[in-house]
């Protein structure tokens, strides 16, 4: 009977009782752009621990393969464990592949802060547990390539847990995308990514190896933005060299300048962030010089992370950082430094014909999921994806106080067009059918994603929208 209700059921909706491989589904959990999460529990007359089943939206998608691989070679504390795989078969067509892990109780990293406002020593004890499953990662030859607050989650005893290795890879595994750029979230992307998207954007041939010294970087935008409640701005503007009249990206300024913040963990924050990946130290060495700032910090460290007198915030909010006109403004600016430099991904990735081999013939093209969003939030405009990213494993805590939506990550369109945009020609008209004309500028329309357009796009005539930028002329910067 619980298969005959399963009946016509897709992998996206399948109702309470279905039984996937050894477990009973009881709940949806959360969707995201290649992959749905359940609440599952083993089949069996006595009631089993729950556990996530993170199933395939397409047949024989062969991402599930790679994060089942990194993941069962992991075993590590601070990452949910790998529990079974298998091929979940409806009553027709190709199978979909699964994968059931570790059921995590918690809330998202951003959330946690947002509701506890912690000190320096309590975020120093998490970003240290982070920290160490990232050593964990690197030590197995592979990487995580979508850290971020997003997939941290903070348990009931204040356990931190790495989640969603849905785009990670390992050395050896077979490359799933065609792009110069591997998958990720574009505020979290260091450096060294930044200048080879856009030294590379039409050179489908150039693959971008991503190193263990990017996610130790996007360990660095992560503990920036849980303390002081924005984001750092961009460390570099590459299309500066081709353009120079773009503006270069924001002063990064010191944690400790914005909220009261430790010295010590201001300082392993910037040490993060550094230029040189070899600056930035190993997650290992990280990891320890946390743990001890957290031992032997001073009382400094146990003050709430609230906002110095002169960042004071002048609305309510209920982000631990400043959250004022200026805080607001830079973020908008850093948010549109990371998108110019992705523009031209994106317009190759739309305008493209014909999909990549691997991708199954219903699928959407290859592009990331909104970041930090709703679990059912659509597609953002990163330059293709291999996994699962952003898919909510994990019951949220129950909440007094629920947080409120992040505030001033909005874009507004802009009265004109950012240098290097396409332009309409002579009859007001842009060069491909789908482009709109808008302000001067030819803009995309992103039609999986609905106002508020949240940091994915720009807002305008009740849609979303993603400017065009001009990919015909050859990149002319040199070698970071």
């Amino acid at each position: 009977m619980e298969f005959r209700q399963s009946l016509g059921a897709g992998p996206a909706s399948l109702p309470a009782g279905t039984i996937v491989g050894k477990w009973r589904v009881v709940a949806r959990r959360g969707r995201g752009t290649y992959g749905v999460v359940y609440r599952a529990v083993p089949i069996g007359p006595e009631p089993g621990e729950p556990v996530a089943l993170k199933l395939a939206l397409y047949p024989r998608d062969p991402r599930f393969a790679r994060e089942a691989e990194l993941l069962a070679r992991m075993r590590h504390p601070s990452v949910p464990a790998l529990v079974d795989s298998g091929w979940w078969q409806p009553p027709e067509g190709p199978p979909f592949p699964f994968l059931v892990m570790q059921w995590v109780e918690g809330v998202t990293l951003y959330e946690w802060a947002e509701q506890q406002r912690p000190t320096s020593r309590q975020a120093m004890r998490l970003l240290a547990q982070v920290a160490r499953a990232l050593e964990a990662t690197h030590a197995l030859q592979g990487v995580h390539r979508d850290v971020k607050g997003d997939n941290v989650l903070v348990g009931r005893k204040g356990q931190a847990f790495l989640t969603d290795f849905g785009v990670g890879s390992y050395v050896g595994a077979r490359p799933l995308t065609d792009t110069p750029i591997p998958p990720g979230t574009p505020h979290y992307r260091s450096p060294q990514a930044l200048r080879f998207q856009w030294r590379f954007q039409r050179d489908l041939d150039a693959h971008y190896e991503y190193p263990p010294a990017d996610d130790v970087y996007a360990l660095g935008v992560m503990a920036y933005r849980m303390v002081t409640g924005i984001y750092p701005p961009a460390g570099t503007a590459p299309q500066r060299e081709e353009y120079p009249r773009c503006p270069p990206p924001p002063a990064l300024l010191p944690p400790g300048e914005l909220v009261t913040v430790s010295e010590p963990l201001g300082a392993i924050i910037l040490r993060m962030l550094s230029e040189e990946p070899g600056a930035r130290e190993s997650a290992a060495k990280l990891a320890q010089a946390l743990e001890e700032a957290a031992r032997h910090a001073g009382p400094e460290a146990d003050l709430p992370l609230l906002p110095r007198p002169c960042m004071a915030p002048t609305e309510r909010t209920s982000k631990p950082g400043p959250r004022s006109r200026w805080a607001r403004a830079w973020e908008r600016r850093s948010t549109w430094l990371a998108a110019a430099s992705a523009g031209v991904l994106l317009t190759w990735a739309l305008a493209s014909q014909e999909p990549a081999s691997q991708w199954p013939a219903e699928a959407p093209p290859p592009v990331a999921q909104a970041a930090e969003e709703t679990p059912d939030a659509g597609v953002s405009w990163d330059g293709g994806t291999v996994g699962l990213a952003d898919i909510v494993i994990a019951a949220p805590i129950a909440s007094a106080s629920q947080p409120q939506s992040r505030a001033g990550l909005w874009l507004d369109m802009p009265r004109r067009p950012f240098p290097g945009q396409l332009r309409p020609n002579g009859d007001g008209q842009c060069p491909r059918q789908a482009q709109v004309p808008v302000n001067g500028g030819c803009w995309i329309e992103l039609a999986r994603v609905k106002p508020p357009c949240g940091d994915e796009g720009y807002e305008w005539a009740g849609g979303c929208y993603y400017p065009v930028f001009d990919s015909a002329r050859q990149p002319t910067s040199d070698d970071p």
